[in-house]
């Protein structure tokens, strides 16, 4: 029988990604769904034969739940995950069909995880953050703590040019994660980290070089350090062209937080950002460039296991991340019932397997000292 793959939000930059991955990678049938059927069903025809449109909105539990029964593996895209609960994830559990998402944000990774018993009950693996960063990131850590005898620090930097070539759900999340402060491990302490705070340099491969991040709120900040033994996990985050970093941070930092705190002033923000970088995507691309620190000690000495990954074009690269798992479920090749983070469920010889097939490959480098 062919494997069902259902898509929710797969209209959407992300989503369609995610859908053409699994198109080239599996002869699964897929339907993606959206509230917009016009805009769904020629999209639907752009991404071949394999893949249909179903018109769909979440809020139709009848409907929402009768998508899901009919397949072997749920995918939720319909961000922004500030605002989502775990309705479609607990139907999976029922219904007994694997999940994943491109969620990005703590609180609703929370109460993802907080369904691990059902989940793992019901033998359905389901797998949060999947995608670029979180995602990809993720499963970069794993592997460079897997090569430190005892890893104490954890550094991650992402970089994105422009818009991505994401929609302005993208630009959503960014504004929603400066709502307020966040905890982070710092020196085996949890602290308060401000969003968009403590600027700092950090090197990336061509075409970027040396540019600025700051602090961001993510959800790598509590899994990771639930994952490995380390004391200090950072979690920073910038954009290119560098003026829309002070742009960003202005919002930050000297926005009223009541206004911030307003959905209306989030959805004026996202929408006039995602117009800007809709004339700057021109010159500055819309790639992305992840950079994955590693340190502790190895054979006794202190060291750093660094790995950089570039792409150019950070919807794309999304796409890779969710749909690589996909593959792999689909396959047989991962099965592990529970709620996972996903450098808790994706092994690092899997990881590189389907990296190479889809010809991204990893600088990495020794820093010893």
């Amino acid at each position: 029988m062919t494997d069902q793959v259902l898509i929710l939000g797969g209209r959407g930059r992300i989503g369609s990604s995610v859908a053409q991955d699994i198109a080239t990678h599996t002869q699964a049938q897929i339907t993606i769904t959206s509230r917009k059927p016009s805009a769904g069903l020629a999209l639907s025809k752009q991404l071949g034969p394999q893949v249909e449109f179903l018109t769909l909105d979440l809020a139709d539990v009848a409907g929402l739940k009768a998508a899901i029964a009919a397949a072997n593996l749920v995918i939720h895209c319909a961000g922004p995950f500030h605002y989502r609960d775990t309705s479609v994830l607990r139907i999976c559990i029922e219904h007994g069909v694997n999940y994943l998402d491109v969620s990005d944000h703590r609180s609703f990774t929370r109460k993802a995880l907080d369904c691990s018993s059902a989940a793992k009950a019901a033998g359905v693996t389901a797998i949060v953050n999947t995608g670029i960063f979180p995602g990809i990131s993720n499963s970069m850590v794993r592997q460079g703590v897997e090569q430190i005898d005892q890893p104490e620090r954890i550094h991650l930097s992402y970089l994105v040019s422009g818009s991505g070539g994401a929609g302005v759900t993208v630009m959503r999340t960014t504004f929603l994660g400066l709502q307020q402060p966040f905890q982070a491990l710092i020196d085996g302490q949890w602290q308060s980290v401000k969003p968009y705070s403590n600027r700092e340099t950090v090197t990336f491969p061509a075409p970027y070089g040396p540019s600025h991040v700051y602090w961001f709120d993510m959800p790598e900040a509590f899994t990771l350090p639930d994952t490995f033994p380390v004391k200090t996990v950072i979690t920073k985050f910038g954009s290119v062209p560098d003026f829309y970093n002070h742009l960003t941070w202005i919002a930050a930092h000297w926005f009223p937080k009541q206004l911030m705190q307003q959905r209306s002033s989030i959805e004026f923000l996202a929408h006039v950002s995602h117009f800007m970088t809709d004339v700057t995507n021109q010159f500055s691309g819309i790639g992305v460039a992840i950079r994955s620190e590693v340190s502790g000690k190895k054979s006794g000495r202190d060291a750093s296991y660094c790995s950089t990954l570039v792409h150019e074009n950070t919807a794309i690269a999304s796409g890779y991340g969710t749909g690589s798992i996909a593959q792999l479920l689909l396959d047989g090749k991962l099965k592990k019932p529970g709620v996972w983070p996903v450098e808790q469920a994706l092994p690092t010889d899997l990881f590189e397997q389907t990296l190479e097939e889809r010809g991204i490959r990893l600088q990495q480098e020794w820093l010893l000292m």
